[in-house]
């Protein structure tokens, strides 16, 4: 029998765990919240193609198509607006739907993505753009950026004529939505697709003042993802026009030349795809990480799933799903607490919720937020 002193302490202790185990279990659990959805706006017909980032200040910036009279895509609507949401408390509550591009009723902008560069701390936030009523199926490619962490933007810059050559004025082209880098060196990198003359690679050396075209198509590429590994290689990360899988396209020359293969480990059903990275040796963190989400089937859009590879994309994790329903288009970034932040699509383009969660969850508790995240 315990004395009314020791039952205490046990009682005390028996509190302290079960709040330990209270706080483990908040940590390793994802929080999920619907960003998007029609019934926001009974005027919209869906919301579809998402972008995350973390901005300069820790703010989450979620943008979005807002696809007004059907859900097609920019060649089919001649009202599709870029709109975003904002959190400044790590994705838990967000802001109201901001319209950032609204162009005239029969002109469109589409497939927002983002590039931060951390020098300037200026946020690029890129799009398509059409004029369905005068250049139908001409594809521009603009941009809008912001220094003051997202809540203002310029006006529209268009940088067709610096990226697209003149001959490719009427092919399929556009800039792959979700997100471009910025290399240790300080370039700023994103992956342009050209459906008629291969997928290329663009960037900007002077902080987005120009940017020039990677004149060496990539293929077999649809929409990508660039990253810089640790050794200074780019690495795409590629959608493919066949449904099955991945591919991988590294070169060590900075764009010159490319050498490609299949991943078959990273089955895909030929759709877009987000790839970030983590944490990096070269930068002073423990590990190298990089993260990889997508619909995790070889034909249809199921199973959102996010893995892990500590070997530059060499292998990867099994990983773990988020959605084991519908899902399609991803996005992600880190958050300023060292989580993870991805931003996707759901239930047939009806919903696109952010979920956050942390390293420890994505790894069952092997790997560990680094510490310079966890007093955030």
């Amino acid at each position: 029998m315990y004395s009314l002193i020791g039952l205490g302490l046990v009682l005390f202790l028996s509190a302290c765990g079960s709040k330990k185990q209270m706080a483990s279990t908040i940590i390793n659990t994802p929080f999920t919240i619907d960003l998007f959805n029609k019934e926001m706006n009974d005027s919209v017909s869906c919301y579809r193609i998402p972008a995350l980032i973390t901005a300069p200040n820790g703010d989450l910036i979620a943008a979005i198509d807002e696809r007004v009279p059907s859900c097609g895509d920019l060649k089919w609507s001649k009202d599709i607006n870029i709109v975003l949401r904002r959190s400044s408390d790590n994705g838990t509550h967000w802001g109201p739907i901001e319209t950032i591009v609204d162009f005239p009723l029969g002109q469109s902008a589409s497939d927002p993505s983002f590039i931060l560069d951390q020098e300037t701390k200026t946020l690029f936030l890129f799009y398509n753009y059409m004029d369905l009523d005068k250049e139908k199926d001409v594809y521009y490619l603009h941009y809008v950026k912001s220094t003051d962490n997202g809540k203002s933007w310029s006006k529209p810059i268009d940088i067709t004529a610096q990226i697209a050559k003149p001959e490719w004025h009427g092919d399929f082209k556009f800039i792959t939505s979700g997100r471009g880098i910025q290399t240790q060196d300080g370039t700023l990198l994103h992956c342009m697709v050209n459906l008629d003359n291969g997928m290329h690679v663009f960037g900007s050396k002077d902080h987005g003042n120009t940017w020039f075209l990677n004149d060496v198509p990539i293929a077999p590429a649809n929409e990508s993802k660039i990253i810089e590994l640790s050794d200074g290689q780019w690495m795409v990360n590629a959608r493919t026009n066949k449904k099955g899988h991945r591919y991988i396209h590294l070169s060590n020359d900075k764009g010159k030349t490319w050498k490609s293969h299949a991943d078959s480990t990273l089955i895909d059903p030929g759709c877009n795809a987000s790839i970030i990275r983590y944490s990096s040796k070269a930068q002073g963190d423990d590990k190298d990480r990089l993260l990889f989400s997508n619909a995790k089937s070889v034909d249809k859009r199921i199973q959102m799933t996010v893995r892990i590879s500590y070997d530059e994309g060499k292998t990867w994790s099994d990983g773990k799903t988020i959605d084991a329903g519908f899902s399609a288009y991803s996005s992600m970034t880190v958050l300023d607490n060292g989580q993870i932040g991805l931003f996707y699509e759901a239930e047939k383009h009806a919903s696109n919720p952010f979920t956050r969660f942390s390293l420890e969850w994505l790894t069952d508790g092997v790997d560990k937020t680094p510490k310079k995240y966890r007093k955030r």
